[in-house]
């Protein structure tokens, strides 16, 4: 069962995305904020890579009622991990490769399952509950 976190401890974790530059673990080729796209009734945003990057998403965080956070098992973050996102057990409502450590997704309220693939073999489905407090779901491969 995913940890399901307040949106006080949300903002808190996105706190821990601006140090991605200092770490070193990922490499930003720019600093433009991600840009928002659509899936039907789902929007995302991945990135979080470089300071700059970083600092846009956690200013918007409070807008996203989902945020997905991509790590190695050693806390080392990683990026170009493939998202899919279903609502009922049928074909994926949404599907995107996460082009940074971090995603905010915002869909209407309701349960889903989140799977991530990183390198497409090692894969991971939690389940979660939108609506109300954010919710953020982390990805240790």
């Amino acid at each position: 069962m995913p940890r399901a976190h307040s949106t006080r401890s949300i903002l808190r974790w996105g706190a821990l995305i601006v140090s991605l530059a200092g770490l070193g673990a990922v490499q930003a080729q720019d600093s433009i904020p991600p840009m928002v796209k659509t899936q039907g009734a789902v929007q995302y945003a991945c990135g979080g890579i470089g300071s700059d990057e970083s600092t846009a998403m956690r200013a918007v965080m409070k807008d996203y009622p989902l945020s997905l956070l991509f790590a190695t098992g050693n806390g080392e973050y990683v990026a170009s991990v493939d998202v899919d996102i279903n609502s009922t057990g049928d074909a994926p409502i949404a599907r995107f490769k996460a082009q940074g450590p971090v995603c905010l997704i915002k869909l209407p309220s309701g349960q889903y399952t989140v799977k991530a693939t990183l390198q497409g073999k090692e894969a991971q489905s939690k389940k979660v509950t939108v609506g109300g407090d954010g919710k953020s779901l982390d990805f240790r491969f």
